[in-house]
């Protein structure tokens, strides 16, 4: 007879295996959510009260960032254009710049360092002391309650942010250009919102509805399926910055070869 073993035979490897499942893992959470976004009831109080806590929360760190964004980029820039005499472009390249891919990165990556660290260790801490299983005895979907909230709050205020984060960082960039070149606050504008299309400005904000997305999931998964333990929400918080964090740049990779495929077309 054939010796049996009580361990299963690995279909590749161990490591590759476990990979595997885990991606199997993650495309069933993200395909309940969709399932789940349509089912009533709607838990819309819910919603807007992650809305609230998500973006409004976010305004200081978003605001100081954004300007100092603004500042550092136009003094780096103003020397290398300053050497071809091409200082009076020096408001398009920063609109471009800003709205194209600097905006919408650093603020979905502060999001994703705050937020998304915020819903793992909170989804993982209720996990870990056995609330979602209490939610789940008083007839409560947890599911719906706190994932489907929380990344529809996240899908829908990360491109408000950054919208905001795009004018901040301008106005700083206003001020550190009128500061040596003097030019006036139209002037600045008008050469701002020439240089950039609808094209622009619409993939910037699909782009941001797709890191939102990305940062709420990510946060929502590791939190929902923390191990046991105090030491699992530690975990489940630094995977969800982690992994959020490169998603979004790979995402990014992808919208500019889209965008710019879509703009030589």
């Amino acid at each position: 007879m054939a010796n049996q073993s009580g361990n299963r035979a690995n279909f590749i490897s161990p490591k590759i295996d476990k990979m595997m499942l885990g991606l199997a893992d993650a495309f069933a959470f993200v395909k309940r959510f969709f399932i789940e976004v349509w089912i009533p009831p709607y838990e819309f109080k819910e919603v807007i009260r992650q809305c609230y806590k998500i973006g409004y929360n976010s305004l200081p760190l978003i605001s100081l960032t954004g300007f100092i964004v603004g500042i550092v980029f136009t003094n780096q820039s103003r020397p290398s254009l300053s050497e071809f005499g091409a200082t009076s472009w020096l408001p398009a390249l920063i609109s471009i710049a800003i709205v194209r891919a600097m905006g919408p990165l650093v603020t979905a990556l502060i999001a994703a360092g705050k937020v998304g660290s915020s819903i793992g260790a909170e989804i993982g801490s209720m996990k870990v002391t056995e609330q979602i299983d209490a939610m789940e005895v008083s007839a409560t979907n947890p599911f719906k309650f706190l994932v489907v909230t929380r990344v529809l709050a996240t899908t829908f205020m990360i491109p408000i942010l950054v919208m905001y984060t795009d004018f901040v960082a301008l106005m700083g960039a206003f001020l550190s250009v009128t500061s040596i070149e003097n030019v006036s606050f139209t002037t600045y504008f008008v050469q701002v919102f020439d240089s950039i299309s609808f094209l622009d400005i619409f993939s910037s904000i699909l782009k941001s509805l797709v890191f939102g997305f990305t940062i709420g999931i990510v946060g929502c998964y590791k939190g929902y399926n923390s191990s046991k333990g105090t030491e699992g929400v530690g975990k489940a918080a630094n995977a969800s910055v982690v992994l959020a964090m490169f998603l979004i740049f790979i995402e990014e990779l992808l919208a500019l070869q889209i965008v710019n495929f879509i703009r030589l077309s």
